[in-house]
């Protein structure tokens, strides 16, 4: 089967998605006139000039498993304003594995300074434990925070494990771990500011959806 054109995934999206975290992030947006907005883009977008076939994109699964390089699925994202990306971005995480090892999932939610939701990030990691998931959740947002040329960075997370493992009050001895903490430690010094903070589970709520969402629906 060949894969879908950009115009019938918005058109599927449009008539077949919830949306609800999308009409979430957006005040004044409801869920009939979002699906409006989007076919009004198919629309748009198939009028456009014809997409050659070397250089139309293509929808191409994500791996399920490997640290090094996570392939996010960004949900929704706010506007950037007319400036470009904030210079600072809050990266609230998560991680979540039923069965610990079992069915895990990483989500990441960016936030701007002002608590405007900039990405929602998620993805299926297969059967992975929950530390494991909650570092790659962080991979999932600092990462993106790189894309999207932030240069500081506020980390949220309510794991204790893993935010005392990053300030170094903790030692990382798993093995299985300590590729990720390597990681995540190239990529913040990547970062001309850091923040590190460990915060209660309700204020991590959203990025505990999206690692759940990522389970759920396979991301």
């Amino acid at each position: 089967m060949p894969p879908p054109s950009l115009v019938d995934l918005l058109r599927h999206i449009a008539r077949e998605e919830p949306l609800t975290a999308t009409v979430r992030a957006f005040r004044g947006l409801n869920r009939e006139h979002l699906g409006q907005l989007l076919d009004e883009a198919a629309d748009a977008l198939a009028k456009g000039p014809p997409v050659s076939a070397a250089t139309e994109p293509t929808l191409e699964p994500a791996a399920r498993s490997g640290p090094a390089a996570p392939s996010p699925t960004v949900e929704s994202a706010a506007p950037i304003a007319p400036g470009g990306a904030p210079t600072r971005v809050r990266v609230y995480s998560d991680g979540a594995a039923r069965g610990n090892p079992g069915p895990a999932g990483a989500g990441a939610v960016l936030m701007d300074t002002q608590g405007v939701v900039i990405a929602r990030l998620g993805r299926f990691l297969g059967r992975q434990t929950n530390n494991y998931a909650e570092y790659m959740g962080l991979l999932l947002g600092l990462q993106h925070a790189r894309t999207m040329g932030a240069r500081e960075v506020e980390v949220y997370a309510d794991s204790e494990l893993l935010i005392r493992q990053l300030d170094g009050r903790y030692q990382v001895k798993s093995a299985t771990l300590k590729p990720l903490f390597q990681e995540v430690q190239k990529l913040l010094k990547t970062f001309s500011k850091v923040k590190l903070a460990h915060v209660p589970r309700a204020q991590n709520a959203e990025a505990d959806e999206m690692s759940n969402r990522a389970i759920d629906e396979r991301m």
